[in-house]
This record gives C-alpha cells, sequence and structure tokens, in this order.
C-alpha cells in the first residue's frame, strides 16, 4: 500500500473518532442540560408549595429567579423560559416513591422501567444512580421537549417522543407530523392493545396493515387541493420531493422506480409508483388517481399485485402489498370490491392540503 493511500486510510480511521466523539460529546452536554432544566423545575416547583399564597408567590418567585439568572448566568431565564422549565418538570414527574426519603422526583417512563409487575411497587435509589439515569433518559434537545410538553395526551406525548428518538426527528419534522396527526392516523386502525403500543413502543411494522396511514397528507408538494393537476403531475411532485414523501409513508422504504411496466399478452401496464419495505421484506406498488376511486381500480392493483407475487418476488419475501391513493372515495366500494381476509390491498385518501386541526379531527372520527 503506497504512504499516500495508507495515509488516506488513517486520516478516515482519526476523523471517524473524532466524529463519534463529538457526537457523544454534544449528546451529553445536551442530556445534562436538559436534566439540569428538570432540577431547575423541580426545585421551583417545592419553592411554591411552602409559599401561602401560591400563584401569587410562584409570579414573583420566577420574576426575582429570572432577574438574578440572567444577571449572573446570561440569556435563557426569562420569566417565560423559566414557566417552561416548570413545566416541563411536573410533565415529566411524579411523586415521590414512599419507600424512600429521597425528595428527587422520578419520570414516569423511567420508573416504568424498574417496576415490579407482580408488586408493583418502585425499588429504592440513592440520589446518584437516580440523577444518572436521568441524564440518560433525556436523549432529545430542549427545544424538542418545550414543543412536546405542550401535548396534553400522555399517550400521544410518549409516541411522538419514542419516534423522535428513534428516528433522530428534527424539531421541524416534530412539528410536521404532530400537525398532520400521525398519533391519531395510525391509532385509527388499531385496537386499545395496539394504541397502547404505540405509546410504549412507538410505531411497530408487524403486519401489511401497520404501514397504511389513511388520510395521506401531502401538503409538502405544494398542489393545490382542488383537482387542477393531472395524476403525471401528482407523481412528478412525489418524485421531487421524494425525500418528504419517503418520511409520510413511514418507517423501512425504499425507492424502487416509477412507471414500473409489467408486460404479459402483448399487453404493457405501468405502476406509477414502486416501493420496497425492508421491515415488511415484501414490494409496495402504489397507483396516484385523481377524483373518486372506482371499483376497477382496486381490481387493477390487484392485478399488479398479483403479477408482482408470482413473478417478482423472492421466496424469502413477503406478499406484494398495494395502497391505491386517491382524493376521495366509498367506503362501501373498498369493503365490497375487496376480499374479507383481505391484507395486500388498501385504499387510502390523500391531502395535498394540511387541514385545519378542527377539520383532521372531524376526518379522523368520520372512519
Amino acid at each position: 500500500m503506497s504512504d499516500g493511500l495508507q495515509n488516506k486510510v488513517v486520516f478516515q480511521q482519526v476523523a471517524e473518532l473524532l466524529q463519534n466523539a463529538r457526537q457523544q460529546v454534544l449528546r451529553t452536554v445536551n442530556s445534562t442540560m436538559v436534566y439540569t432544566y428538570f432540577e431547575i423545575g423541580r426545585i421551583i416547583v417545592e419553592e411554591e408549595q411552602n409559599g401561602k399564597d401560591r400563584a401569587e408567590y410562584g409570579k414573583q418567585l420566577l420574576k426575582g429567579l429570572s432577574r438574578d439568572l440572567t444577571k449572573e448566568f446570561g440569556k435563557g431565564f426569562s420569566i417565560r423560559n423559566l414557566e417552561f422549565i416548570r413545566k416541563f418538570y411536573l410533565t415529566y414527574s411524579i411523586s415521590s416513591s414512599p419507600m424512600t426519603n429521597s425528595k428527587i422526583q422520578i419520570p414516569q417512563t423511567l420508573t416504568a422501567e424498574f417496576e415490579n409487575e407482580k408488586t408493583k411497587s418502585l425499588i429504592s435509589f440513592s440520589e446518584e444512580s437516580i440523577s444518572k439515569s436521568l441524564i440518560s433518559f433525556f436523549n432529545l434537545t430542549w427545544t424538542h421537549y418545550i414543543f412536546l410538553i405542550r401535548i396534553d395526551d400522555e399517550k400521544e406525548r410518549r409516541f411522538y417522543e419514542i419516534e423522535s428518538e428513534k428516528h433522530n426527528w428534527s424539531v421541524r419534522e416534530l412539528k410536521r407530523q404532530y400537525d398532520s396527526a400521525l398519533y391519531a392516523r395510525l391509532a385509527l386502525s388499531r385496537d386499545k392493545e395496539g394504541i397502547l403500543k404505540l405509546s410504549e413502543q412507538g410505531q411497530i411494522i408487524e403486519k401489511p396493515k401497520d404501514i397504511i396511514k389513511d388520510p395521506y397528507i401531502l401538503e409538502f408538494l405544494g398542489l393545490p387541493e382542488l383537482h387542477q393537476y393531472s395524476e403525471s403531475q401528482l407523481e412528478e411532485e412525489i418524485i421531487n420531493k421524494l425525500e418528504h414523501f419517503l418520511l409520510e409513508l413511514g418507517h423501512g422504504f425504499t425507492f424502487v422506480g416509477r412507471q414500473q411496466r409489467i408486460t404479459f399478452e402483448d399487453k404493457h401496464f405501468r405502476i406509477d409508483l414502486v416501493f420496497y419495505n425492508r421491515i415488511l421484506k415484501s414490494f409496495v406498488l402504489i397507483d396516484l388517481k385523481i377524483g373518486e376511486l372506482k371499483h376497477q381500480d382496486l381490481g387493477q392493483m390487484q392485478m399488479y399485485v398479483n403479477y408482482y407475487d408470482r413473478e417478482m418476488r423472492l421466496e424469502d419475501e413477503n406478499k406484494t402489498i398495494g395502497i391505491v391513493l386517491c382524493q376521495n372515495k366509498s367506503e362501501a366500494v373498498v369493503k365490497y370490491t375487496l376480499p374479507e381476509n383481505n391484507e395486500q390491498i388498501f385504499a387510502s385518501k390523500y391531502k395535498t392540503v394540511l387541514p385545519s386541526v378542527e377539520a383532521l379531527k372531524e376526518l379522523l372520527e368520520s372512519k
């Protein structure tokens, strides 16, 4: 090996070590800072509880604390930020365990890890071990937590927290997923046990139905909600914004191709979009439809799926999944066109404009 090539290899190894070290330092600093805010929140809440007039005393406490901390440490300790810190602590804490004299509060999701399934009693921790556990528990940035504490439903909040950490969502992506009601859309097709799993484990993909959303929110395409574009234009915009579309599809998707041609008996057909899901180990075919879904659309997708199952699928791969994305659909048409035990063909609406919270809620509740 030449000296130049050897130096390049050594450089790459050293550079990788340094990059990993920097990332680890950033994660440690971030976790320590978030934990520090948690502890500041604890001190504020405990001090407030000692006040005679809690509401008025709390206001004066934050005002004075903000003034003194800003003077000593600079920006970052406005009254509003201290209110966030206080709420952060209240959101992520429970009462101290009766089995310990420690005043330190323990996050609900952390105590669950140490909870005895038979006795449901908490193990007693030293203050030092609790502090170390809490620091490692807070893995998101402070900005993530500022957004998360605004979510009142604990199960929904925990879901977004897990997904943000698991898939390294930026705060912008977290907000986008929340605004598009990802949790509610996934919860629609699940029973109570499945919804509970969402809040405990995030989105777990075990069967084809787990990857389906209804509706799909495609506001990032920049297309109007009216029928002022063609199916080819819709497809073109999806390809142009493929990274965003993959995020909306969910976990494990890789892009295979567009307008994939299949031929038999001298007849040619083209599938709009073909993906592969690495988790399910199966092809996912998507057809785009403008306007109302017709039973012929589902029949056509069934043909595509059958072809891929018989001609393209390998022995160690699972059955092909077909999704027809349409602007509108009749649930009755879907119900009576597809077999009762259907686990391969799905029809979902799509929205090219993010609905208002009220409209989205009404849309989800109508199912």
